[in-house]
């Protein structure tokens, strides 16, 4: 049955190129041969890991893969030639012996032998990417800021520049494979006696080994490190957006690229404003008198304090729009409005003098106080 590479990755069917990555770097860094010498199980778990992911991340081998369950080209089961008219049967073959490399080691294997190119057993693995939750205030992220980051994380060795020797020490020719880079096999086939070549576990098909291993890395060629990172926040920025920053996540391996930081923002709230959007809501309690005969006020905003003028007669719960005074847009492009809404306060305490004035009020208004007067008595400091 053919091998199904999104279970090979551990990811669903909808998998973004994203999950994609990060599921490949994670089963590449696990089963790494560098950290599996003679392991072969791992070995085989990293194979299939490439397979999928040469299929996976390529938009065209993906897409003919998810309609026809296979890579491309045909295989043994098409057409002529294996399996078609000419009538080879491969019932019972055992292609086990080929160490799971599918079809490409089954050619190697046939035509090209020992006298084959050589070819390394790994190539370049790009490094993970680092995930960092990043709290700031309401008002950063209004109109952005700048934070440096202690960010934990693999680096390439500063002791041995990343080559894994320890520094001085000598390149020798490998014990294993004695410099050919290759492990030569031979093995009896259906086909009668037949050698296949592998790259060298111990060199990883280099041919020559070091002498002495890095006393920090020990051979890994990365080493833990806290550094610092400073990350730009832009104004406008909202809760649980995340930021990420290209190649400042963890080293990679033989050569690959590092990974990427990706910081997710959570934004603190305000005493003062809400936010919707780009628009902030707040309140302002003005006194019975001030909505009865209207007043000016000074209103707080995210930059300043502005006058509010209160018309006579406001209601309780009336809103007023304070235009562009709200949150500065992403890139540049405007600015949102604030949105004030009034709460008229009834009084709780009167003096004896605010008490008759406003009996007198209710006489002018000709406004029945019957039964009322306790109610005012009460108010009373």
């Amino acid at each position: 049955m053919a091998k199904n590479y999104y279970e090979v990755l551990g990811v669903s069917k909808n998998a973004s190129d994203l999950e994609i990555k990060k599921a490949y770097r994670k089963l590449a860094q696990q089963y790494h041969p560098d950290k599996h010498k003679g392991d072969k199980a791992a070995e085989s778990k990293f194979k299939e890991a490439n397979e999928a992911y040469e299929v996976l991340s390529d938009k065209q081998k993906r897409s003919h893969y998810d309609t026809f369950g296979s890579a491309g080209g045909q295989g043994f089961g098409g057409g002529t030639g294996f399996g078609g008219a000419q009538g080879f049967n491969a019932s019972g073959f055992d292609f086990s012996q080929f160490s799971g490399g599918g079809f490409s080691d089954i050619f190697e294997t046939f035509f090209g032998g020992a006298g084959g190119a050589k070819r390394k057993r790994t190539g370049p693995i790009p490094g993970s990417d680092i995930e960092f939750q990043l709290t700031i205030s309401f008002e950063e992220a209004a109109f952005g800021t700048e934070k440096d980051l202690m960010v934990t994380k693999a680096v390439q060795c500063d002791h041995c520049h990343a080559t894994g020797a320890e520094p001085g020490s000598k390149s020798v020719t490998c014990r294993i494979c004695n410099g050919t880079g290759e492990i030569r096999t031979v093995r009896q086939t259906l086909f009668g006696q037949m050698a296949t070549s592998t790259a060298c576990n111990e060199c990883n098909g280099e041919g020559r080994t070091h002498e002495k291993i890095c006393t920090v890395c020990h051979g890994s060629t990365r080493m833990k490190k806290d550094e610092k990172v400073r990350v730009k926040i832009p104004a406008g920025v909202d809760n649980d957006s995340t930021i990420r920053l290209s190649g400042k996540g963890e080293a990679g391996y033989l050569g690959g690229g590092s990974g990427d930081l990706y910081i997710h923002i959570r934004t603190a709230p305000s005493k003062k404003f809400v936010r919707n959007g780009y628009d902030i809501h707040n309140e302002l309690h003005i006194h019975l008198l001030q909505a009865l005969l209207g007043d000016e006020i000074e209103v707080d905003t995210l930059r300043e304090k502005v006058t509010l003028k209160i018309p006579a007669g406001t209601q309780s719960g009336k809103v007023f729009r304070l235009k562009e005074y709200g949150i500065e847009k992403l890139r540049g492009t405007g600015k949102g409005d604030q949105y004030t809404k009034i709460i008229v306060d009834i009084p709780l305490k009167l003096s004896r003098k605010e008490k008759d004035l406003y009996l007198q009020l209710a006489k002018e208004a000709k406004i029945s106080t019957k039964g009322k007067k306790g109610f005012l008595d009460s108010l009373l400091s």
